[in-house]
């Protein structure tokens, strides 16, 4: 199944894709209302106009760096998953998302990097835990908060997940104790993002680490992993016939495959492997 990714309502049910996915809320703090023909997306603790408009609420190291887009390895700004008021305003959004369709996505969900959050209010709560790791209690705020979505989300909830299979990374970078999560969640998916896919074996690697990580049997015709997961490829000005090759590959591993912000290429793309898997199809009259 091929879906797309975007910010324009009227391309959500296009063809020939299978699913729509639409941003509801994104990374810039751009706020929309849910559809009810699409899978709502909801950016959670990625939000450059809340963060600039309250230092409160972002994340801080041990120095008390913030995690901003204006520091390095930052391509947005975040927000401390355990800001209560904050958390209360996404849950309300991801209501209001299922209301219009039971399906719903998350997005950017997890802490900024390892070494983050130090904030008062996160050594406070991790002081009155019972954990002894910082690394197992942010693990504990991050499931607890995709636990709370999902009680909310009458159909499937998809969430992203960063795309780095290798073992523990997710956990120390993130908070992200897949084992857990899946409890919650019905899909991942994986953005695998290029602006050429001239080469692919960085995708197909990354890929199969995924398949693996998630419980699955690697190997081309192995058994999917129990938690499905879908890839989503980035489709702005890529050229088509690199995009139908990222697509070969990602299909091979993946559940689905959607495409990130570029319908028409995307659409063009889709269409195109379609006609050349039926080139050299011979029908003769029975």
């Amino acid at each position: 199944m091929y879906g797309v990714v975007t910010r324009n309502a009227d391309e959500v049910a296009m063809e020939p894709f299978d699913l729509g996915f639409y941003e509801v809320k994104d990374v810039t703090g751009r706020a929309a209302e849910p559809l009810p023909d699409a899978v709502n997306m909801v950016s959670c603790f990625g939000d450059n106009a809340a963060a600039s408009e309250d230092d409160d609420l972002v994340p801080v190291d041990e120095r008390g760096e913030p995690a901003t887009r204006d520091r390095d390895y930052f391509d947005w700004a975040y927000i401390c998953p355990t800001h209560p008021e904050y958390r209360e305003g996404l849950l309300e959004i991801i209501a209001d998302c299922a209301a219009e369709n039971e399906d719903v996505r998350l997005d950017d969900v997890g802490f900024p990097r390892e070494g983050f959050c130090h904030c008062d209010r996160c050594e406070r709560l991790f002081a009155e835990s019972d954990r002894e790791e910082f690394a197992d209690w942010r693990a504990d705020v991050i499931t607890d908060f995709v636990a709370e979505a999902a009680d909310l989300v009458p159909g499937r909830l998809l969430l992203t997940l960063y795309p780095d299979p290798y073992p523990d990374h997710l956990y120390e970078r993130a908070g992200l104790d897949i084992d857990r999560l899946a409890a919650h969640v019905d899909e991942f998916v994986v953005p695998l993002y290029d602006t050429e896919y001239a080469t692919t074996y960085w995708l197909e690697t990354i890929a199969r680490g995924f398949r693996s990580m998630l419980g699955g049997d690697y190997s081309l015709h192995g058994a999917p992993p129990e938690t499905p997961f879908s890839l989503e490829l980035y489709a702005v000005e890529v050229d088509v016939d690199d995009l139908i090759h990222a697509t070969e590959v990602a299909e091979t591993y993946a559940k689905d495959v959607f495409f990130g912000y570029d319908a028409n290429n995307a659409a063009a793309a889709v269409r195109r492997k379609d006609a050349d898997s039926r080139d050299g199809e011979v029908h003769r009259p029975d």
